[in-house]
């Protein structure tokens, strides 16, 4: 089974706007955006919609306080851009209904 995009946003705004528009069956939201971030619009829309949802994508690495403040703005996911297939999988795990957070990696150190 196929998946159609019903629609893309410029900024967090838009996406709010498509949100209530389209009835998307899933929203991916980047967290750096104009005028208004991932996080903030994910806010609004969770308000309007609480059970759609969505994933956040990043270029950052999913840290713990990523994690926690994606699922307080609504998120039921989120993964780094540099994961690429595992994007698909996240998609698929909260089609059905289902939460997927990108692993924090604990072989990161600081020196």
């Amino acid at each position: 089974e196929g998946w159609t995009v019903c629609g893309d946003a410029h900024d967090g705004q838009d996406a709010i706007g498509k949100a209530t528009q389209l009835h998307p069956d899933i929203i991916v939201l980047d967290l750096a955006m104009p005028q208004m971030n991932g996080l903030q619009a994910a806010r609004a829309i969770s308000r309007q919609n609480p059970e759609l949802p969505m994933l956040l994508l990043t270029v950052q690495q999913v840290s713990k306080e990523l994690t926690n403040e994606a699922l307080h703005a609504g998120f039921k996911g989120a993964i780094s851009k540099s994961t690429g297939s595992e994007v698909v999988k996240a998609i698929e795990v909260l089609l059905q209904r289902q939460n997927f957070f990108q692993p924090v990696r604990s072989d990161v150190f600081a020196w």
